[in-house]
Parts: C-alpha cells; sequence; structure tokens
C-alpha cells in the first residue's frame, strides 16, 4: 500500500484573475477536511477549503481580495502556499512561486503594439534587443524566485517593469541607435 505523499502543482492559468493549484498528492485515504493557505503579495495569509484530486482554482473573491462579483486581476509577486491535511502540523507541503501574469500581459501587450513590418531594420532590431532584454529579467525573477532568492526576483521583477513601461512609452519602442552603436 502506498505511503502519504503530499504534493501539489501551481497550473499556468495565462490569465492574471487566476491561480490554479492541482493536487499531485498520493493518499492512503481521501483527507477529510483539506486547507490550502495561500500568502497573497501586498493582502497576507488566507485559509481556504481545498479540494483533493482535482485542480482548485481561486480568483481575488475567493481569495478574499475583492467582493463577490468584483474580481480583478491577482496581484504579481511571491506567493507562499501550504496545503495541509488533519493534523496540520504533521502532514504538509509548502510551496513558494513567482506570480507575473500582470507583467506577461503588458509584455504581450507592448510586443503586440510594436508592428514590426512598419518600422525600418534598425528600429526593428533595437525593438527586437529591447524587449529580449526585458524578457530576460522576466526570466531571471521567475529563476531567482524558484531558487529562494527573493530579493533579487522582486529586483529584477521591478526592473522588467520599469522597462516596459520605458518601452510602451517611447514611439515604436526605440531609436534604432542602440544597436547600431553595439551591435552592427
Amino acid at each position: 500500500m502506498a505511503n502519504l505523499q503530499l504534493n501539489i502543482i501551481v497550473v499556468p492559468t495565462h490569465n492574471s484573475f487566476l491561480l490554479g493549484v492541482l493536487d499531485a498528492s498520493v493518499y492512503v485515504t481521501t483527507p477529510v477536511s483539506p486547507t490550502i493557505e495561500i500568502n497573497i503579495p501586498g493582502f497576507g495569509d488566507v485559509l481556504l477549503p481545498f479540494v483533493p484530486n482535482e485542480l482548485n482554482v481561486f480568483t481575488s473573491t475567493t481569495l478574499g481580495i475583492t467582493e463577490i462579483n468584483c474580481d480583478q486581476a491577482l496581484p504579481d509577486g511571491i506567493y507562499r502556499i501550504k496545503y495541509s491535511i488533519a493534523p496540520a502540523y504533521e502532514n504538509y507541503v509548502e510551496r513558494s512561486i513567482m506570480r507575473i501574469d500582470r507583467l506577461q500581459e503588458k509584455f504581450d501587450n507592448a510586443f503586440l503594439q510594436l508592428d514590426l513590418l512598419e518600422c525600418d531594420r534598425a528600429i526593428k532590431k533595437q525593438a527586437s534587443v529591447d524587449l529580449n532584454t526585458i524578457n530576460f529579467y522576466i526570466q531571471g525573477a521567475i529563476a531567482s524566485a524558484n531558487n529562494c532568492s527573493e530579493y533579487e526576483a522582486i529586483r529584477l521583477y521591478n526592473q522588467a517593469d520599469s522597462m516596459l513601461d520605458r518601452f510602451l512609452k517611447s514611439n515604436c519602442g526605440c531609436s534604432g541607435n542602440n544597436y547600431q552603436i553595439n551591435f552592427y
């Protein structure tokens, strides 16, 4: 007979309004009242019931951030998730994840707003360099969070966010000068 092995997987939803947590545990018997505790950046901890052997999807309403029927995008940042079954002090699993869905949506919008077919060659290359650099910071933030370097994750996230803001405020996202000076 299998031993109890608790495991959860935070599933990418590609939606800033949803947080998906999949139960990937192996149970001897199905638990009666499992719970999940989620530390939400800027909002603190919330303790909720958790349905075993299923994908549990949370919104700002179910997490207690907003009123019913007023769902909003969940904040980006480091989420700490603890899934436990009775007795909670002995049977639990914890995960920390860097949620970047809002930043990813912003990046996607920047990418889609850039008409690569309309810009001249140097501008297209500069825009590509800028977007690749921003994406590099985003991936660095995720990697840092996955390796317990929260300060570095937040620093890289903020750098990517700032660069995206500058990119979106500029006309076509570039001047072409950086590429011509550094890569041509």
